[in-house]
């Protein structure tokens, strides 16, 4: 979990140009919106869609479940392991 969750917390700095931000400095059970990171609708848009290519994992855009799973990096990688996407790009 550990591994997935550093994997995810790249990805959120890559996918989104988090340019003076590392690893390190994201708290995976730190808020991802708002508060924590401080993305906006545009991010998890973003976001979302660089976890669909990297896992293979569906999402449903108005979902309050989703909303959920965006909470923070801890909960994206419950999720991703929920999906059995953890093993990084299926094709």
């Amino acid at each position: 979990m550990q591994q997935l969750e550093n994997d995810i917390k790249a990805l959120i700095i890559s996918s989104l140009a988090l340019e003076d931000v590392t690893p390190d400095d994201i708290d995976a059970s730190a808020p991802l919106f708002v508060d924590g990171l401080g993305l906006d609708s545009i991010d998890a848009l973003e976001l979302g869609l660089a976890l669909q290519k990297r896992y293979g994992v569906s999402l449903s855009a108005e979902s309050e479940e989703v909303r959920a799973h965006f909470a923070s990096v801890k909960a994206l990688a419950a999720f991703v392991i929920s999906q059995g996407k953890a093993q990084g790009n299926p094709q």
